[in-house]
C-alpha cells in the first residue's frame, strides 16, 4: 500500500497487513483490489478460504467506504479511544467447512472496524455470540476481539458488504462492488453448507445474488424475509440446503423485544439440526 498510514498524532487509520494483528490474514504483499474490477478478479482467482480473506482484508475499491472506515479508525469512540482499530475491511470468519453459513450485512463502526473480526466487540455480537454459545456453535459465549480465543464450531460467518459504511447503509454501487467477495466465499464453502442464516432482510437480500452467482439453484420470486421463514435451496451440487431467515440481534430490535434470547436460540438450534451438527454436550 502507498497511502499514509500514520496522522501527525500517531494514530493509524488502519492496521498495515503483516504487522503482527492477532488473526490478521494478510500480507505486506496481499494483493489489493482498487475498483470493481480488481475485486472481481480477485476474488475469482483466490485458490481457498485464506488466500480470500487476505484480499477481502486490504480492498480498497469504494472510495466512500475507505475513507469513513479511516476516519473512524482515526477518531474514535471516547470508550475505545485508548485503542487501536483495524480500519480495514472485515472478511469472512469461521470454520473453513462450515455446515452453516450466516450471512449478515456490514461491520459495524465501532464493532469489527475496531476489532478485526466480524459481529465482534458491539451489542449485535454480544447478543449472537452468546446464542451460538448456547446452542453449541461457537465456543465461548463472548466475542471480544481478534487472538481472544474464540471459535465457530461447524459455522461460519460473512458479510454483504466487508467495510463498515455511514449509517450502517451501504450504497447499491457499494453492495455490487462487494458481491464477489461474498459470491466466491459462498462458492468455496458449498460443498460443506447445509444451512444459511441470514440476520435481517438485507442480508436476505444481499446474500441471494451471491448465493445465485455461487452456482445454488434459488426459488423464483424471492420469498419474502421474516423471523423464523425456512426455504429450502439447492446447491451447486444438486443436494438441498436450508435458508432461514433470522431479525437481526441489533440495539433496537433487542431493547424493543421484537428479539429475544429465546428466539435466536430457537432458531440457531433449527439451523443445527437441520445442518446435522450434534447439540452441546
Amino acid at each position: 500500500m502507498t497511502e499514509r498510514t500514520e496522522r501527525n498524532d500517531g494514530r493509524r487509520p488502519f492496521v498495515p497487513p503483516g504487522t503482527g494483528w492477532p488473526e490478521d490474514p494478510a500480507a505486506p504483499g496481499t494483493p489489493v483490489a482498487h475498483d470493481a474490477a480488481e475485486v472481481a478478479g480477485l476474488a475469482a482467482s483466490s485458490s481457498g478460504p485464506a488466500e480470500l480473506c487476505a484480499r477481502q482484508s486490504v480492498c480498497r475499491a469504494c472510495d466512500r467506504l475507505v475513507e469513513w472506515r479511516e476516519r473512524v479508525a482515526v477518531e474514535r469512540r471516547r470508550a475505545f479511544a485508548a485503542e487501536e482499530y483495524w480500519g480495514r475491511p472485515v472478511p469472512g470468519w469461521g470454520d473453513d467447512a462450515p455446515a452453516i453459513l450466516i450471512v449478515g450485512l456490514a461491520p459495524a463502526a465501532h464493532g469489527g472496524n475496531r476489532t478485526g473480526r466480524i459481529f465482534t466487540g458491539d451489542r449485535s455480537g454480544d447478543w449472537l455470540f452468546a446464542s451460538l454459545h448456547r446452542v453449541g456453535l461457537a465456543a465461548l459465549p463472548t466475542s471480544v476481539r481478534a487472538g481472544d480465543g474464540q471459535r465457530l464450531l461447524g459455522a461460519r460467518v460473512a458479510a454483504t458488504v466487508r467495510c463498515a459504511p455511514p449509517d450502517n447503509k451501504p450504497t447499491p454501487a457499494e453492495r455490487a462492488a462487494c458481491l464477489p467477495w461474498l459470491a466466491r466465499e459462498v462458492a468455496q464453502m458449498a460443498p460443506s453448507v447445509r444451512c444459511v442464516v441470514a440476520l435481517g432482510g438485507y442480508a436476505w437480500q444481499g446474500a441471494w445474488p451471491a448465493l445465485r452467482q455461487a452456482g445454488y439453484g434459488l426459488p423464483r420470486p424471492r420469498p419474502a424475509f421474516g423471523h423464523g421463514v425456512q426455504i429450502e435451496i439447492t446447491s451447486p451440487a444438486g443436494e438441498p440446503v436450508a435458508m432461514l431467515g433470522c431479525y437481526h440481534p441489533s440495539q433496537q430490535n433487542t431493547f424493543t423485544g421484537r428479539v429475544t434470547e429465546a428466539m435466536l436460540d430457537e432458531l440457531f438450534a433449527r439451523a443445527r439440526d437441520v445442518a446435522g451438527l450434534p447439540p452441546p454436550a
